[in-house]
C-alpha cells in the first residue's frame, strides 16, 4: 500500500446506497408518465416496463454496459406501443436521471474524499451513469471513467485499462476500491491493480475468488490503512 499514488473508486454501494435511489427514481418517472402520458399506465404496468427493459438488454448484448441507452430504448417502446411519439423519451429520462443523482452519501465518505484528493489522484470508476457534477462532488475527483466511455463494464479489462491510462502512474501504484467482489476486486486484480474490498454489510468473501489486498468496512478505515502505509514507508 505504501506505493499507491492513485485511487480508483466505485460509486454505487461504495460511496452511497444505490437501491433506494433507483427505486425512488423509477417511482418518480412512473408518476411523471402517469401525469403527462396517461395512456402509458393504461397500456402497461410498472412491472411490465421493467420486463420490457429486460428484453431490450437481451436484444442488445453489445449495449449491456450502457444503462442510459437501455432505459431510453425501453421508454421508446412503451411510448410507441401506447400511441405516443418518441419525443417523450428525453424529458422522461431527465426525470429519472435527476432523481437518480439525488444520493445520500454514507457518513464517512465526504470527509475522507476531501482528505485523500490532495494526496492521491482520485478517479471515479463506475458501471453506472451517476453524474458527479450534478451530485456536487466532481471537484473532489481528478477524473471519471464510465463503462460507456470505455465500451465495457467492470470486471472487463478495458475499463480498468482506461483508468490506468488516465491515472498516469504504473498500474501497481493504483488501488481500486469497490463493493463488488467480482466486478471490482477480481476485475482490478486481473488488470494488475491493487484492490480493496468495501464490505459495509459484513458479507462473507466468496471462496472461489482470490483475496483482495485489503478489506475495509468504510472510507475512514481505508484512509487509516493508507496513512499507516505511508508512515511505514
Amino acid at each position: 500500500m505504501h506505493r499507491i499514488r492513485a485511487i480508483t473508486l466505485d460509486l454505487d454501494d461504495t460511496l452511497w446506497e444505490i437501491g433506494p435511489v433507483i427505486r425512488r427514481a423509477e417511482a418518480e418517472l412512473w408518476l411523471w408518465l402517469t401525469q403527462h402520458y396517461p395512456r402509458i399506465p393504461q397500456r402497461v404496468s410498472q412491472d411490465e416496463l421493467s420486463e420490457i427493459r429486460a428484453r431490450v438488454v437481451d436484444e442488445h448484448p453489445d449495449k449491456g454496459h450502457d444503462f442510459r441507452f437501455l432505459r431510453k430504448q425501453a421508454l421508446t417502446r412503451v411510448a410507441l406501443m401506447s400511441g405516443y411519439s418518441a419525443d417523450l423519451v428525453e424529458p422522461a429520462f431527465n426525470v429519472f436521471d435527476t432523481a437518480r443523482n439525488q444520493v445520500e452519501f454514507f457518513p464517512d465518505v465526504l470527509p475522507v474524499l476531501e482528505a485523500l484528493t490532495s494526496r492521491y489522484r482520485l478517479i471515479a470508476l463506475t458501471n453506472g451513469n451517476a453524474s458527479l457534477q450534478r451530485i456536487g462532488v466532481r471537484h473532489l475527483f481528478h477524473d471519471v471513467v464510465t463503462a460507456v466511455e470505455a465500451g465495457a463494464a467492470k470486471p472487463a479489462r478495458p475499463i480498468f485499462e482506461e483508468a490506468v491510462r488516465r491515472a498516469g502512474v504504473n498500474r501497481e501504484q493504483i488501488l481500486h476500491v469497490g463493493d463488488h467482489p467480482e466486478n471490482d476486486v477480481e476485475g482490478a486484480r486481473s488488470a494488475g491493480l491493487r484492490s480493496a474490498w468495501m464490505n459495509r454489510n459484513g458479507n462473507t468473501w466468496p471462496e472461489q475468488l482470490s483475496q483482495p489486498d485489503a478489506i475495509v468496512t468504510n472510507m475512514s478505515e481505508l484512509q487509516h490503512l493508507l496513512l499507516a502505509a505511508r508512515a511505514d514507508d
